[in-house]
């Protein structure tokens, strides 16, 4: 495995991130929506480097299962979100590939009758995406490589590595 993103460069534009993400909310009543499972270290990263009160819930959208490399029909569970209603949302996830899960979260999110809905990701992969989505906070943007590490998977291991690996 080849590090494309090392651990001190993740850390750095996190900080940039919420920085942003703290002038651009001063004031508003935010939720930050993580997108399990994968950006669990991200949401957890984030939301302790914001400096203004937040909501911060989960929900599971998944459509790379086991060893898969390219997406399969998306799967969601939405149970446990709390009433968005008046509530700024930010929706995190680890990856916009094709940005049809992405797509289908803002929608949801607009259904459930939040004020606004803004998207971050830490990886970008602009050259897949398929989707008529730009998300509105972007840690990276990648090359179309198969990446692990930071929260992603590949068959539910390497989601512990500081980094962000290429599978090689």
């Amino acid at each position: 495995m080849r590090c494309l993103i090392n651990e001190h460069q993740i850390a750095q534009r996190i900080g940039e991130l919420a920085a942003e993400i703290s002038r651009d909310y001063s004031g508003k009543p935010l939720t930050l929506v993580g997108v399990l499972t994968g950006s669990l270290v991200f949401v957890a990263d984030l939301m302790r480097r914001i400096e203004l009160p937040h909501k911060i819930t989960l929900l599971q959208a998944s459509s790379y299962r086991g060893t898969a490399t390219t997406p399969a029909k998306l799967q969601l569970t939405l149970d446990l979100l709390p009433s968005l209603v008046g509530r700024d949302v930010l929706l995190v996830d680890d990856i916009l590939d094709t940005g049809q899960t992405l797509s289908t979260l803002v929608a949801e999110m607009h259904r459930r009758n939040a004020i606004s809905v803004k998207t971050a990701v830490l990886l970008w992969k602009k050259a897949r995406t398929t989707a008529a989505i730009v998300p509105d906070y972007v840690g990276f943007e990648i090359p179309d490589q198969f990446v692990v590490g930071y929260g992603l998977d590949f068959n539910d291991e390497h989601r512990h590595l500081p980094y962000i690996g290429v599978v090689e």
